[in-house]
């Protein structure tokens, strides 16, 4: 079996493109499937674009992010109400999240796109040919939110966010930083980000499972797209954070711990 993981498309139907066509290449054997670890489509200027993409790949399993349950529920990543009315630049931030929610909520009400985000699960369990258990989650076993797992953690930051996970391999997305390690006997992998991507290249980064009756192995893959293109489509639309997506767009939000070398 050979399978395409993606994470954290938001909204970014140019850099989704690019990976399905590298997905698709010459260079390529074909995937069997797709396993997607949520944030779709919001803080980005696509949302119905990515979502028809994303439906219409066949044999895909997704899990629910952060962001599929603010659209759904109603809740937001805001700041606590003292905070919001104390601090006048926090205070603009928590309007502009609360903007751009309601922008991508609005598209994928109008795509009748919600009822599929509402059935979404936390988490996916799956066996690989050779046996060995393999979870997909957003962020960590059990949550779709707070920190993730980020390459400065200490192996006991790391072992703290694990519990819960009961598997020998897992999938999470959520930091936008590719990662691939081994800890307290699980194989931890996560594919970065496709739509907005934190390393330095602003590649947009996926993975690639092969699996059969003998083992495993994955690959990370990275690929340019057009990020000129993408900005124009914020814009174009008029979206109500363009300026936000942009600044992701032009390196403005990079990580400072430098490229992966798991990419290529």
């Amino acid at each position: 079996m050979r399978i395409a993981i993606l994470s954290d498309i938001h909204g970014n139907c140019v850099a989704l493109d690019a990976v399905l066509a590298d997905i698709g290449s010459d260079g390529q054997e074909a995937v069997d499937g797709y396993w997607i670890l949520g944030d779709l489509t919001a803080a980005g200027a696509q949302p119905l674009e990515v979502m028809e993409r994303v439906l219409g790949l066949a044999n895909a399993q997704f899990v629910r992010g952060n962001s599929e349950r603010y659209l759904t529920t109603g809740a937001r990543p805001l700041a606590t109400p003292v905070e919001e009315v104390t601090d006048l630049a926090l205070l603009r931030a928590c309007v502009g999240i609360l903007e751009s929610f309601a922008w991508t909520a609005g598209a994928m009400a109008a795509g009748g796109h919600l009822p599929f985000m509402l059935g979404l699960p936390l988490e996916e369990r799956l066996t690989l040919p050779n046996g060995d258990r393999v979870l997909l989650v957003h962020a960590s076993p059990g949550r779709d939110d707070g920190d993730g797992f980020v390459p400065w953690y200490s192996d006991g930051e790391m072992s703290e966010r694990m519990k819960g996970c009961d598997a020998d391999l897992m999938f999470v997305g959520h930091t936008h930083w590719p990662q691939n390690f081994h800890l307290d006997g699980v194989h931890v992998v996560n594919p970065g980000s496709v739509g907005n991507p934190l390393i330095p290249s602003l590649r947009a980064t996926y993975a690639v499972l092969e699996a059969d009756e003998s083992g495993y192995r994955v690959e990370h893959r990275a690929v340019a797209y057009d990020r000129d293109l993408a900005e124009r489509k914020a814009w174009e639309v008029q979206h109500p954070q363009a300026e936000f997506i942009s600044s992701f767009l032009r390196g403005e939000r990079v990580r400072t711990y430098g490229e992966p070398e798991v990419l290529r």
